[in-house]
C-alpha cells in the first residue's frame, strides 16, 4: 500500500497547493517540480530509511570514551537527507533554500517519518536555524543559521533542566559575561555558560563536523542572582566546537561534555542526551566554562524560543501522524493476508445462538467485523491527522505570502490550531498504533512485525509535543481566549463554510448538522469553563476540554475532505471516495459522540481530580 495516492489528493485536490506557484515566492515551480520533490523524498525514504529503522531501534547509540557511536545506516540515511536539499527547501534562495512552499516540505517530509522517524535530527537542525534566522544577527544567520541549513552542521534545543522538567521558570543553568569585551564579539555578545540540560535529542553524535546548541540560561543580576521565574531568561548559540566569523572550526572544543545517554522506549535511532556546560572539562583559552552568544536580548529567551517556527511544531504532529500511519499500513496488509476464523452463519430463526460452519474455509481477517472497525479507525485517526497537519503547513504558507487579511488570519488560526495539531496525533495515532498491533494479534508484541516498534517510537510524542497536558492548558487557558476570543471566531467561522457547503450534499448533510452542534458546545463549554473567572476552575479540566476540541476539529477536517472527494469523483476514483466517506461517517458515528463526556467535566468546571485530599491516592 502506498502512501503517495493520499498525498496527492490531500495537497492538489483539497488544499489546492498546485495554485501556490501563482504567487511571486513560489513562481519558479509548478506541479511538475512539486512531483518531482515528492517522488526524489518517496525514493530516498524508501532506499535509506525504511530498511534501517529495525536497525537503529536495535542498535541504539553508544559512548565509545570518545564519541558517540551510530549505526552506518543513520549516516548513509543523513547523507541522503543533506544532499536532496530538504533540509533547506522552503528557505530562500540566497540561504541556500529551493523556495517551496512549506505546504510541499511537510508533505515530502512525511515520507521520512513514516519510514524511520528516530533517524536524523533534521527537525531540531531547521528549528533551530529558523529561529536564528528570525533573531538573529547577520553574523549569526551566516555563520550558524546557513551551515545548518545546508547540513554541514546540525542543531539542537537546550530547554530542559534535571530539577526543572517542564517547567522552564526553574531554569538554573547560569550566563556570566565572557571578559570586559564582551560585547565586542562579532558573533554576538560573549557569555560564559555553567549548568546541565537533560533530554536534549541529538545532543552529541558524529553525523556532522559540529553541533550547533540553542540554550537557555539565565543572567544573574548585580548581586550575583538568578531572576526568579522566566523573565530572566536568556537565550544563546553554544556550539559543540569552536568557529570563527567564517563558519571554520578553530580546531578548539567548546565546554560542552556529554555526561550520559539516556536510553529510551522508543526513537532510539536519535542520541538522547545529559550534557555539561561549563564543567571544565573541555576549557577554551584556558578558562572553564562554556562559550555561548547572546540571541536577542537579555530576558527575552522564552519569546525567542517559542517563535521556533510554527514548522518545528507541525513536524511534531507530523511525526505521530506518519508513525500511526506506518502501523495502519502494516496491520491493513496483514489483515489482507491472514486467515482466521470463518463467517458467523445466518440463523435459521431469529434468537436462535450464533452458529459457525466449521467445514467452510478461513476466512481473511478483514472480514470480520471488529477486525474492520480498528482498521477504519486506524484510517481515521491517521488520514485525518495528517490532513490537519497539511492544512497547518497550507497556513504557514499563506502567513508568509497572503494579503494582509489573509496572511493575519493565517496567524491567528494557527495559534489556536497549534495544540490540536501538536496533541491530537500524538494521543490518537499512538491509539492507531495499539489498535495495529490488535490486528496483528500475538504477533503485534513480537519483533516479528514492526507495530510494536511503531508504538514505542509514538508513545515519546506525547512528551516530545511538550507535553500533552502544557499543550492543553496552552489552549484553554491562552489560545482561544487571546485577541478577545477572534481566534475562536475565526476557525468557527471556516467550521461554519464547510458545513453549509456539506449541508447542500445529501449524504454529508446529518454530518454537517451533527458537527454544527458540536461547534456550538465547544463555544458554549469556553464560556463555561471560565464563568467564575478563576483559572484554576477553567484549567483543572483543561485536558477533556482539548480532546472535545480536537475531535471536533478533526470532524470538520473530515467533513471538509469528504466534501471535496464527492465534488470531484469520477468512475476510476469510486474506492478512494468510497474510502473517506468511510472513514468520514466513522468519525461521526464513532468519535465525535464522545465530546459530550469531555465537556460534561468542562461545562460543571468538575473538582474531582482537583479536591482529592493528597493522602487519599
Amino acid at each position: 500500500m502506498s502512501l503517495r495516492p493520499t498525498i496527492d489528493f490531500l495537497l492538489y485536490d483539497w488544499l489546492d497547493a498546485e495554485s501556490l506557484s501563482q504567487r511571486e515566492r513560489f513562481s519558479d515551480h509548478s506541479r511538475e517540480t512539486f512531483d518531482a520533490v515528492l517522488d526524489t523524498c518517496e525514493r530516498i525514504a524508501r532506499e535509506k530509511y525504511a530498511p534501517a529503522n529495525r536497525i537503529v531501534d536495535t542498535q541504539e547509540p553508544h559512548f565509545d570514551g570518545e564519541k558517540v557511536v551510530l549505526p552506518q545506516a543513520t549516516h548513509d540515511a543523513h547523507r541522503a537527507f543533506v544532499e536532496s536539499g530538504m533540509m533547506s527547501a522552503a528557505q530562500d534562495y540566497d540561504v541556500g533554500g529551493m523556495q517551496l512552499p512549506y505546504t510541499l516540505q511537510a508533505a515530502a517530509n512525511s515520507f521520512f517519518a513514516m519510514a524511520s522517524v528516530s533517524i536524523g535530527s533534521n527537525m531540531l537542525t531547521s528549528g533551530n536555524a529558523n529561529l536564528l534566522m528570525v533573531h538573529g544577527t547577520e553574523m549569526q544567520k551566516e555563520v550558524f543559521a546557513k551551515n545548518e541549513f545546508s547540513g554541514r552542521w546540525a542543531g539542537t534545543m537546550c530547554l530542559s533542566e534535571p530539577q526543572a522538567g517542564s517547567s522552564l521558570s526553574d531554569v538554573a543553568t547560569r550566563a556570566v559575561p565572557d571578559g570586559d569585551d564582551y560585547q565586542g564579539d562579532p558573533l554576538g555578545p560573549r557569555y560564559r555558560l555553567t549548568g546541565n540540560k537533560m533530554w536534549i535529542s541529538a545532543g552529541d553524535h558524529e553525523l556532522t563536523e559540529n553541533i550547533v546548541h540553542i540554550v537557555l540560561a539565565k543572567i544573574p543580576d548585580a548581586s550575583g542572582k538568578l531572576v526568579p521565574g522566566t523573565r530572566g531568561i536568556s537565550l544563546f548559540i553554544v556550539p559543540k566546537r569552536m568557529v570563527n566569523t567564517q563558519g571554520e572550526l578553530t580546531g578548539e572544543r567548546n565546554d560542552v561534555a556529554l555526561a550520559g545517554l539516556n536510553h529510551k522506549l522508543g526513537w532510539r535511532g536519535t542520541t538522547n542526551t545529559l550534557l555539561n556546560f561549563g564543567e571544565g572539562k573541555y576549557p577554551v583559552g584556558g578558562k572553564a566554562g562554556a562559550v555561548g552568544y547572546l540571541v536577542g536580548e537579555p530576558g527575552k529567551g522564552l519569546h525567542c524560543m517559542f517563535h521556533m517556527m510554527n514548522e518545528a511544531r507541525i513536524g511534531v504532529g507530523t511525526a505521530a501522524t506518519m508513525l500511526g500511519m506506518a502501523g495502519y499500513h502494516a496491520s491493513l496488509d496483514y489483515a489482507k493476508t491472514r486467515p482466521q476464523g470463518r463467517l458467523v452463519k445466518k440463523a435459521e430463526q431469529p434468537g436462535t445462538a450464533v452458529a459457525k460452519d466449521s467445514a467452510s474455509p478461513q476466512v481473511r481477517i478483514i472480514e470480520h467485523a471488529d477486525v474492520r472497525r480498528m482498521l477504519l479507525a486506524q484510517k481515521a485517526y491517521c488520514e485525518g491527522a495528517l490532513a490537519l497537519e497539511l492544512y497547518c503547513a497550507r497556513l504557514v504558507d499563506e502567513q508568509k505570502t497572503g494579503d494582509a487579511q489573509a496572511a493575519d488570519d493565517a496567524r491567528l488560526l494557527l495559534e489556536v490550531l497549534t495544540p490540536i495539531a501538536k496533541s491530537w496525533p500524538s494521543e490518537w495515532c499512538l491509539e492507531a498504533n495499539s489498535l495495529a498491533i490488535q490486528v496483528h494479534g500475538g504477533y503485534g508484541y513480537t519483533r516479528d512485525f514492526p507495530v510494536e516498534q511503531y508504538w514505542r517510537d509514538n508513545r515519546l510524542n506525547m512528551i516530545h509535543e511538550g507535553t500533552h497536558g502544557i499543550q492543553a492548558a496552552d489552549l484553554l487557558g491562552r489560545k482561544v481566549l487571546m485577541e478577545k476570543g477572534r481566534g475562536l471566531q475565526l476557525l468557527g467561522g471556516r467550521i461554519a463554510e464547510t458545513i453549509g457547503r456539506a449541508a447542500k450534499v445529501l449524504a454529508l448533510a446529518a454530518h454537517a448538522r451533527a458537527l454544527e452542534a458540536a461547534w456550538q458546545r465547544i463555544v458554549s463549554a469556553t464560556e463555561a469553563a471560565w464563568s467564575t473567572g478563576d483559572p484554576a476552575d477553567a484549567l483543572a479540566n483543561a485536558v477533556p476540554y482539548m480532546q472535545a476540541f480536537g475531535h471536533t476539529v478533526l470532524a470538520w477536517i473530515w467533513l471538509d475532505v469528504a466534501r471535496r472527494a464527492l465534488e470531484i469523483d469520477a468512475e476510476k476514483a469510486r474506492a478512494v471516495t468510497a474510502g473517506k466517506i468511510g472513514a468520514t461517517d466513522y468519525f461521526f458515528h464513532y468519535e465525535l459522540p464522545k465530546i459530550g463526556a469531555w465537556l460534561n467535566v468542562v461545562e460543571s468546571r468538575d473538582p474531582t481530580c482537583t479536591a482529592l485530599p493528597e493522602d487519599a491516592f
